[in-house]
């Protein structure tokens, strides 16, 4: 098998030759030290410990430590400095090593990161009694493996994080040692029978703390204080990281072509629900498919843009919508590599475009499994049971969602889907008080005002129900009974016939 060449800003490494060049000329260098080097840079700007290391250079033989010590000085002083005047090589303290890529204007896109990283130090016991420690060290343990469930951003393991326990160095110079955007830390104080744990993460550039929350406990109670603390926080971080690398990318990088760039574009603009912005989103997806077709999370969601667009009954933007929508769903799960995130919007877009029922519950309740604690993985799998399956199970999933959304983001999902159970069952004045909330979560999402019409109208509240229809118009002046019941799952026409005759009353027209 060939080696591939592993390139960063003037050097060029060739395995298979063992050679390394510097702006086409040999640099002198031992073959210890190229594997070293090697093994680096398939690290990815991860720390390798200094077993495997000393393994890579030293295979089957047991050398001293200090062996590892000569070759890495010998490696920093054949590569020199790093543009930005750093060392390419960092030591992480009692652990191993990593290769620091300069980030400078003329290399940072040939180094960007395909996802946030992540570091969970030990919590710091304030205490210093025995069993806090011991507790405090579970409870990261436990939200390292939580995290760990999330693909849209790395958790680096156990070990190179534990390496700081007993030290509390400047945030900013952990995250640069360990390579990462975040930094998620802590600390436990007990008072009496209580114990109070507080957490926060931070931004690793500026040391910009981007959320906190304490939690109180009993000592009675620790392991499920211990769940509700990593369940909380597994939950929250997720869509810190991603609204700050929105914000991160806008900032630092506006108008990158990278795939992780675009998704991050793309991403921003589905979430207005608004059809313009949906429209765009689609169009940089497929200018990110173009490089990359295989990536699975821009297949995920061009067919996420895609469903919504048919679901919504917007005007179509392709040929054969549901046909490429399907197209791009069944590929995302081809390469989908047990991402839930992928999953999830891979199985709406088979459950609302081409009705493949049984595959769509499949992957969606699958998704759900392999990581609870997403929103729009609940959400999703809320959805299938609301089309499919169980009302109460739906409701079960959506009132999940609900408490997995932080703050308004997100939120209008959930509380939609509650809303729809509630018209489902004829609970109209639940229903509109569930839709009301939605509303105000977010007003572009047009089932929560499809919602608000049919109860409304079943309610006798005519007037009422006719102004949500102008707002309605407003948002999507093509709408029709006919394109919304298209998009819709019939599996059970029964699910969806309460909306379609509240809306028909309302004065919507048919075609």
């Amino acid at each position: 098998m060939v080696e591939p060449l592993h390139a960063f800003a003037d050097f060029v490494l060739d395995p298979d030759r063992g050679l390394l060049r510097r702006n086409g000329e040999s640099v002198v260098i031992g073959h210890r030290g190229l594997a070293l080097l090697q093994a680096l840079l398939e690290a990815r700007g991860g720390v390798v410990s200094k077993a495997d290391l000393m393994q890579r250079a030293w295979p089957d033989t047991i050398v001293e430590e200090s062996n590892l010590t000569v070759q890495i000085a010998s490696l920093r002083k054949a590569l020199g400095p790093a543009p930005d005047g750093r060392e390419w090589i960092t030591t992480i303290p009692r652990t191993g090593y990593r290769l620091v890529f300069a980030t400078g204007a003329g290399d940072a896109a040939d180094f960007m990161p395909i996802r946030p990283t992540v570091a969970v130090l030990p919590f710091a016991n304030l205490d210093g009694g025995p069993g806090q420690d011991y507790f405090a060290d579970g409870v990261v343990n436990d939200i390292i493996t939580a995290l760990g469930r999330f693909k849209s951003f790395a958790v680096v393991a156990r070990q190179p994080s534990f390496a700081y326990k007993g030290n509390f160095p400047d945030v900013r110079l952990v995250a640069k040692e360990l390579g990462v955007s975040y930094v998620l830390q802590g600390r436990v104080r007990r008072s009496g029978s209580r114990l109070r744990i507080a957490a926060q993460l931070v931004d690793g550039d500026s040391g910009i703390h981007l959320w906190a929350q304490s939690f109180d406990g009993e000592v009675g109670d620790l392991f499920d204080f211990q769940d509700r603390i990593t369940e909380t926080v597994a939950k929250l971080v997720e869509p810190h990281i991603q609204a700050a690398e929105i914000e991160r990318s806008r900032r630092e990088r506006p108008g990158s072509l990278a795939a992780y760039d675009i998704y991050l574009q793309a991403l921003a603009k589905i979430s207005t629900e608004a059809e313009k912005d949906n429209a765009e989103a689609y169009a940089l997806l497929k200018q990110g498919l173009e490089e990359e077709p295989d990536n699975a999370l821009l297949l995920s969601h061009a067919a996420w843009a895609l469903e919504h667009r048919h679901t919504m009954g917007w005007p179509a933007i392709v040929d054969d919508e549901v046909e490429e929508c399907a197209a791009l769903a069944r590929r995302g799960l081809e390469h989908a590599a047990g991402d839930p995130m992928v999953m999830a919007h891979c199985g709406v877009a088979l459950l609302q475009t081409t009705k493949d029922y049984d595959w769509a519950v499949a992957v969606l309740q699958s998704a759900a499994a392999l990581n609870p604690n997403n929103l729009m993985v609940v959400v999703r799998a809320g959805l299938a049971h609301l089309h499919c399956g169980s009302l109460d199970e739906a409701l079960v999933h959506f009132h999940r969602a609900n408490c997995l959304s932080p703050g308004d983001r997100g939120a209008h999902f959930s509380l939609c889907g509650i809303a729809d159970v509630h018209i489902i069952r004829g609970n109209h004045t639940d229903a509109i008080a569930w839709a009301a909330r939605a509303l105000a979560s977010n007003p572009n999402f047009d089932p929560t005002l499809w919602v608000l019409i049919a109860a409304n109208a079943h309610f006798g509240r005519l007037e009422e129900a006719r102004r949500y229809l102008r707002e309605l118009k407003r948002l999507s002046p093509a709408v029709t009974i006919a394109r919304i019941k298209a998009g819709q799952p019939a599996k059970d026409p029964t699910r969806t016939a309460a909306i379609l005759e509240g809306l028909r009353n309302a004065g919507l027209e048919e075609d």
